[in-house]
């Protein structure tokens, strides 16, 4: 393992410690002393996996673009690898953002480069089976197997997409240990990172500018194109003139991202792309009152339900150290597709000490137990498949009184006996190497010392929302993309279907979730839909 002791954080990588000598045009909107307008070809809302592979894409065109950022601009050398500050500066709501009654929480990233700063650098192409039931299903055309393939190439390429290469940490071994043992498939992950440490922090933001993120990418790159960059700048509503979007308006935010300071920002494009992620940018549209006849706005988004199962073991598992993801297994992923029981995917979260204790909804006695014995425990997490089935149409976005998003999405039957199937598989998976003790994550559940016994305790849970510790990572759907109007917000290029000149390109496009850890489907796809908005301005 690395000798922490010997790295100095962001001192040479940091690209952004010479953006004055670059000529970047950098903007914080919380020191702006007057109203800012700006003209520009292109203006994208958001810098995360959709943003950042448009900006760059399209100033490479030569295109005029202005990004903007509700989030700060945090770079390695500020990137120190503690939690506290990580949560509070580079996540949504400081990692307190939740469904409506606060029975899933949602980790989204919240600065330039949006969740690719934060996020563990899993990488897969959109799974076939989920690109065909896109086109059979849900009237999405343009994007088989083949048809996106020399995108993917192309961002794995630019981002060093590649099968990691160095051997899984203990926390990871031990989900390919379980399932060579019980007769499961497995397989090693691709990660987009360049002279990866290896350090297990990527969570909190890379401190030495491994992780290929928009951060340290396409929005530097943008950058010397000419891009404009404006953070705590955050769109409030599209500007529509007639049945015509002409730009954005922003407010500027305060230097702690939750105020405004009263200045307002209006950018005129040719063209608006948001890019704000599931949630925010059905919010943006819902906020601009935009037209949406079928009501399709904000419906059936998706979050990859994920949940969990804590093993204790004799040996050092050092969770929080290491490649946080690197082995899968898809053995229950696609065993159906649109019927019967959820499927899910089943992968391993790194443990940092504070993300741990959240992780096991508990308090008291029961805490200090099990976080006594961090360094010994193992966790494997499933991130179940939402969507496809009729009993799994996701959930919704909502305003409240202050134009805020709330998302609506509740764990139905349906998905609470996937968390039941999943902690049955993963609890055994666990005993199966060697756990002295496994605990589901149930509100009432202990650390049982047998398969037997944890078997007949999963058995009998109350499986309701609250009972069950269910995350997610993933937002995906809200503005789901297809040629039919009446059940999607975007034609397939992702064009607004009821307004000109507005675009969507981010995950908000997927009209399902996709089964997989969604950036590389993000990049790919954002890739083939500003080449064709890049090609409008050439004809």
């Amino acid at each position: 393992m690395t000798d922490l002791s010997t790295i100095t954080l962001g001192s040479t990588t940091d690209p952004y410690r010479k953006a004055e000598e670059r000529g970047w045009d950098i903007t914080n909107a919380t020191e702006l002393a007057a109203p800012l307008e700006l003209e520009a070809d292109v203006v994208i809302v958001g810098t995360g996996a959709g943003g950042g592979t448009a900006a760059e894409n399209l100033s490479k065109a030569g295109l005029s673009v202005v990004l903007l950022e509700a989030g700060p601009l945090k770079s390695s050398s500020q990137f120190d690898m503690q939690e506290r500050a990580a949560y509070r500066d580079l996540y949504q709501e400081g990692t307190g953002r939740a469904n409506k009654s606060g029975s899933i929480t949602i980790l989204q990233g919240r600065s330039v480069g949006g969740s690719t700063t934060v996020n563990w650098t899993t990488s897969f192409r959109t799974p076939p089976e989920t690109l065909k039931f896109w086109a059979d299903s849900m009237g999405v055309t343009g994007c088989s197997v083949e048809e996106l393939a020399p995108y993917f190439q192309q961002m794995e390429t630019r981002l060093n997409i590649e099968k990691w290469g160095m051997p899984p940490n203990p926390n990871n071994d031990t989900l390919r240990a379980a399932s060579e043992k019980l007769g499961y498939s497995w397989a090693t992950i691709h990660r987009n990172v360049r002279g990866c440490l290896n350090l297990g922090y990527c969570g909190l933001g890379c401190p030495v500018d491994a992780k290929q993120s928009m951060l340290v990418t396409t929005i530097p790159t943008a950058l010397d194109n000419k891009a404009k960059l404006i953070h705590h700048a955050r769109a409030e509503r599209v500007w529509v003139e007639g049945d015509t979007v002409v730009g954005v308006e922003a407010s500027a935010l305060t230097p702690d991202g939750w105020g405004t300071t009263g200045k307002t920002i209006k950018v005129r494009a040719a063209r608006t792309v948001l890019a704000g992620g599931g949630i925010n940018t059905p919010a943006i549209l819902l906020r601009s009152k935009v037209p949406d006849p079928h009501g399709r706005i904000g419906k059936r988004t998706f979050l990859h339900p994920t949940t969990l199962s804590m093993g204790i073991y004799d040996k050092g598992i050092d969770p929080y150290y290491g490649a946080p993801q690197s082995i899968y297994s898809d053995h229950f992923q696609w065993q159906t597709i649109d019927t019967g029981p959820v499927n899910f995917k089943l992968e391993v979260p790194p443990l940092q000490p504070a993300f741990a204790a959240a992780f096991y909804g508990a308090g008291g006695d029961m805490l200090t137990e099990s976080m006594d014995k961090l360094i010994n425990t193992q966790c494997m997490i499933a991130l179940m498949r939402d969507g496809f089935d009729e009993r799994s149409q996701g959930g919704s976005i909502e305003l409240n009184d202050r134009g805020e998003p709330i998302i609506d999405y509740e764990l139905n039957s349906y998905l609470l006996e996937g968390v039941r199937r999943a902690w049955h598989t993963m609890v055994e998976m666990q005993f199966a190497t060697g756990a002295k003790t496994a605990r589901p994550a149930h509100k009432e559940a202990e650390h049982y010392r047998s398969w037997t016994e944890a078997k007949a305790a999963i058995a009998g849970f109350n499986y309701a929302p609250h009972k069950v510790t269910v995350g997610s990572a993933h937002v995906m759907g809200g503005s789901a993309m297809g040629e039919d109007e009446t059940r999607s917000v975007t034609n397939s290029d992702g064009k607004f279907h009821h307004l000109s000149n507005l675009y969507v390109m981010d995950g908000s496009l997927f009209p399902t979730s996709i089964g997989a850890n969604p950036q590389l489907s993000i990049y790919g796809l954002v890739l083939k839909l500003s080449t064709k908005l890049a090609s409008q301005f050439s004809a």
